[in-house]
């Protein structure tokens, strides 16, 4: 009879248990999973006290996601485990691109926009910032007709979705690029951030003694059939926070150059991209 006698006892019973699981990845997920949990319960000396907190941790997280929200992609973010998986899934031998977070503002159905039209809708105050760049492949060959979609937060750092100020879908759009794989739009300069600090999340960077506040960027999605789609941020320059980023998401390939006007009252991003060869495979769906 196998039953439970001791601590150390739980585990093989348990990874016994679902070796019968059919599918093969599913059950190397589980059983690596569960031993890595046990090793760490067993490495803290995990209290009850301390797994109660855990859980209600846990639950915390789903009561706080919502339609403008998702605290569970922001736990896996504080975490570093987004920005893990994004680098560990998008290495770049051949030069393509550095990945970096999805981030939970994206939204699908964002404007088709011509080349050179302003995706700052609202009449949105701040610096002019003019955006242009290139799509290549690994080969350096350009890349027509790529979809190039693009979101950022405004000059006071809130989405669109955030802030009842902006017009629907402010901030947001897609772009083509042309024969020579070129684009180029309007925008203002985005502004750094706080992660949502009003959720459990929050309680655990308070706990920690971190800040919450994300360094300023823009968001870009470049996708075409026979290219993985390429999920990136591009993080301005002359931030504070580029080293102490809470999600871990700024790499130094990531960093592009905002350059400022002579009169200083605008600036412009040149920046470049390498796709890599593969399916064209969608994110995670969108917040509505």
């Amino acid at each position: 009879m196998n039953l439970v006698t001791t601590p150390d006892s739980v585990l093989p019973i348990a990874l016994e248990a679902m070796a019968r699981t059919p599918d093969a990845r599913l059950r190397t997920l589980m059983a690596a999973l569960t031993r890595h949990l046990h090793a760490f319960v067993q490495e803290v000396k995990l209290t009850e006290d301390e797994f109660e907190h855990a859980l209600e941790f846990v639950v915390a997280l789903g009561q706080a996601t919502g339609d403008t929200k998702n605290e569970v992609v922001l736990a896996a973010d504080l975490l570093g485990i987004s920005t893990l998986v994004a680098l560990q899934n998008n290495q770049d031998p051949q030069g393509e691109s550095p990945a970096a977070l999805l981030g939970p503002f994206w939204r699908d159905g964002s404007p088709a926009c011509e080349s050179g039209d302003s995706i700052a809708r609202s009449g949105t105050p701040g610096i002019p910032l003019a955006v242009a760049g290139a799509v290549r492949d690994a080969q350096g060959q350009p890349v027509a007709d790529a979809v190039v979609d693009v979101w950022q937060a405004s000059p006071v750092g809130l989405y669109e979705n955030q802030d009842p100020t902006q017009d629907d879908m402010n901030l947001r759009g897609r772009f083509r690029t042309d024969a020579e794989g070129r684009f180029h739009f309007r925008s203002v300069r985005p502004a750094g951030y706080p992660v949502p600090t009003d959720g459990p999340c929050g309680g655990l960077l308070r706990a920690q003694q971190r800040h919450p506040n994300r360094p300023a960027h823009l968001h870009f999605m470049v996708s075409k059939p026979g290219f993985k789609v390429l999920v990136t941020q591009v993080f301005a320059d002359d931030d504070q926070n580029l080293e102490s980023d809470p999600t871990f998401g700024v790499t130094r390939r990531l960093i592009g150059r905002f350059a400022p006007a002579p009169e200083g009252r605008s600036a412009t991003l040149q920046y470049d991209f390498a796709l890599e060869p593969g399916e064209m495979k969608f994110p995670r769906p969108p917040i509505p």
